[in-house]
């Protein structure tokens, strides 16, 4: 059985591309608003579904999912043309006459896998990136988000071109299937363990891909800032999707002089932000599975919380929890949380701080609260991480204007506005030259005045 008989919809979304459908703007334009259509006229329908996956609040979702999705088929469709044009170079003197350009070209059909902690917005990101590009493209939602996952394969079924684009839903096998297939461009997202799996697959095919891993991402909090809104900020983004975001501050590192004041303020935050009880809130979800509440629960209990610590077993419930004398080398710290436990560590000077971190893995993120000008830029200098975001959380992953990536064990590649494009897009060169003149200097044989004076231009002119 040949590969493309497992999955016909390859066969028909690579004869549509080979028939060069997808490259024209007008289509891409059309498959864009086309999007963005079934996120305004589904967006109760998508909420319902997250609110079944999560419990998720339509606030939320509205501001992680499809608010966010929306913005970034505006900037797309704003910048398209511009994006699509060829990009003129200069040609030196010695291979004149002639013409030179690069464009941007679709690489054909991809494959994008996405993750069930933002289901919506981790697979219809990257496929904004791959029309806005030309591709064809295969969107692989998680089986983890179940009821979402159906919402994705409805809606685009129904609004978006069939011949070009499609839906396949399935577990594990049908991803390992999948990837035994011939694709032009791999774009996942998930763990790093899923992720080294993807890089073996394409490694088969010799197929470029992007990885969009996870890490421990640090918060520094220096002693000279407003530590109250310093908290809010640090309380907002940690236990947003109940602290299942890749990007979310997986630890706080603060200086000793200020950590008491800190824990008190963050406290503050989640009571003012859920209420005496989260399990009451309709803003706080829930743990997307019995197997990552198992995780966390067991993490939970080798830890001491400073406050939270409730779980509820019946409904995948982990209350916000701020862990207190947690160490660097402490079970916890070794590898990412990915739930709503935050360990606060107090250091003693920035330089100590920055060293704790560079002993680990590249995280997806770094964050830093410091009114320093100099602290800041020590900060940025000394470490390495995908992005960095200073006295805030989270929004540098928001702008269309940046990318958004990680770095070493935390994926590369990058995406987002015209990284997005430019990720699925090659650069194909051209060069147009006339047939004459035709001088004989560049043709053997190369007697020694000729080979002299043949240098002598190539030097002087190139």
């Amino acid at each position: 059985m040949q590969k493309d008989q497992v999955f016909p919809q390859v066969a028909v979304l690579r004869e549509t591309f080979e028939r060069g459908i997808t490259r024209d703007s007008t289509w891409r334009r059309s498959q864009l608003l086309a999007l963005e259509a079934f996120l305004v006229e589904c967006e109760q329908k998508i909420a319902a579904a997250l609110h079944d996956d999560f419990r998720k609040s339509p606030a939320e979702t509205f501001l992680t999912e499809t608010g966010y999705l929306r913005g970034e088929i505006r900037f797309a469709l704003k910048h398209l043309t511009s994006w699509m044009k060829p990009h003129r170079v200069s040609i030196p003197l010695i291979y004149q006459p002639g013409k030179g350009y690069y464009s941007s070209e679709p690489y054909g059909v991809v494959l994008i896998t996405g993750a069930w902690n933002y289901p919506l917005n981790l697979c219809l990101a990257p496929l904004i990136s791959a029309i806005a590009a030309g591709n064809c493209a295969v969107v692989k939602p998680s089986e983890h988000a179940l009821h979402t996952s159906k919402v994705i394969a409805e809606g685009l079924y129904y609004y978006l071109d069939r011949s070009a684009i499609c839906v396949i839903e399935g577990g594990v096998e049908t991803s390992k299937a999948l990837l035994e297939e011939r694709f032009d461009y791999l774009f996942f997202t998930g763990s790093q363990r899923v992720g080294c799996e993807v890089m073996k697959a394409a490694a088969k095919h010799l197929t470029p891909l992007t990885l969009e891993l996870g890490g421990k991402c640090p918060c520094i909090v220096e002693a000279d800032v407003d530590l109250r809104v310093a908290a809010r900020r640090i309380v907002w983004a940690k236990f947003l999707n109940a602290g299942q975001t890749c990007i979310a501050p997986d630890y706080v590192l603060v200086h000793k002089d200020v950590e008491g004041e800190l824990l008190s303020f963050m406290r503050e935050a989640i009571t003012d932000f859920y209420g005496a009880d989260p399990l009451l809130s309709p803003d706080y979800p829930r743990i997307v599975n019995e197997n990552n509440f198992n995780r966390l629960e067991k993490l939970l209990s080798g830890s001491s919380p400073w406050c939270g610590g409730k779980t509820d077993p019946q409904g995948y419930y982990v209350a916000p929890s701020i862990l207190h004398g947690v160490t660097l080398e402490a079970g916890i710290m070794q590898s990412e949380i990915f739930g709503p436990l935050l360990p606060v560590i107090a250091y003693h000077d920035i330089g100590e701080a920055l060293e704790g971190i560079q002993r680990g893995p590249k995280p997806l993120a770094l964050y830093l609260f410091s009114s320093d000008r100099e602290v800041q830029e020590k900060v940025v200098r000394q470490s390495c991480s995908g992005g960095v975001c200073i006295n805030d959380l989270l929004f540098q992953a928001s702008l269309p204007g940046l990318p958004f990536g990680g770095v070493g064990s935390s994926g590369f590649g990058a995406y987002h506005g015209k990284a997005g494009f430019d990720t699925f897009s090659f650069k194909r060169s051209v060069l147009k030259r006339s047939l004459y003149p035709d001088p004989d200097l560049r043709y053997p044989p190369y007697t020694g005045k000729k080979f002299g004076f043949l240098k002598y231009l190539v030097t002087l002119f190139s």
